[in-house]
C-alpha cells in the first residue's frame, strides 16, 4: 500500500462526518448533540428550531455527501498507482467539507450558538494540515516512482525525434546549431 496516510486520513474524515450525520438525525437531540460532538455547547440561543426537520434534514444530507466522498477519495486513494496521483476526488471531498463546516458556522451565528466559530476553526484547520499531507504524500510517491527502461527508451525516442528537425533546418539556413556547445 502506497499511500498509508492518505487512506489513513481519509478513512478518518468519512467516519467523522458519518458519524456527525447519524448523530444529527438522532431525534432527541439532532443538531445540538451533533454541535456538541464538535465541541460546542448549545445552550442559549434564541430560536429553538435546531430539532426542526426543515433544519435537520439537509444539514445530515449534507454531512452524508461529505462523507460518502471521503470515502470515495479512499477507493481511490487504494486503486490509484504511483505513477498517475489523480486527487479529483479528494480535492472535492475538502472542498465540500469545508463549505458544509461554513454552512454550521452561518447557521449557528444565525442561530446564536455561542463558541461555534473557534470549533469549526479547529475543524478547518485539521482539514487543511490533512489535505497537505495528502498531497505531500502523493507528491513524493509520485517523485519516487522511477520509470520502466520502456518508458526511459520512448522520451529518448521522442527527443531525438524533435531535435533532428531542429538540426537539419538550422545546418540548411547556415546559421549554427544553437543546442550544440563549442561550435560542434
Amino acid at each position: 500500500m502506497r499511500y498509508i496516510l492518505s487512506s489513513f486520513l481519509a478513512l478518518h474524515w468519512a467516519v467523522v462526518f458519518a458519524l456527525l450525520a447519524f448523530i444529527c438525525i438522532d431525534g432527541n437531540r439532532g443538531i445540538a448533540a451533533a454541535l456538541g460532538v464538535l465541541g460546542v455547547a448549545v445552550q442559549n440561543t434564541r430560536f429553538v428550531d435546531l430539532e426542526n426537520a426543515v433544519v435537520v434534514a439537509p444539514l445530515a444530507v449534507a454531512l452524508l455527501v461529505v462523507a460518502v466522498l471521503f470515502c470515495w477519495a479512499l477507493i481511490e486513494t487504494l486503486i490509484n498507482d504511483a505513477t498517475n496521483p489523480d486527487d479529483s476526488v479528494t480535492r472535492i471531498a475538502f472542498i465540500c467539507a469545508s463549505g458544509v463546516l461554513s454552512l454550521i458556522v452561518v447557521g449557528g451565528a444565525a442561530q446564536g450558538v455561542n463558541g461555534l466559530f473557534m470549533a469549526v476553526a479547529v475543524q478547518l484547520a485539521a482539514l487543511l494540515a490533512s489535505y497537505v499531507a495528502m498531497l505531500a504524500e502523493r507528491r513524493s510517491a509520485f517523485a519516487a516512482a522511477v520509470p520502466g527502461t520502456g518508458e526511459i527508451r520512448d522520451a529518448a525516442h521522442v527527443m531525438a525525434k524533435a531535435a533532428a528537425p531542429n538540426s537539419s533546418l538550422s545546418r540548411i539556413s547556415g546559421r549554427p546549431d544553437t543546442n550544440l556547445r563549442d561550435g560542434r
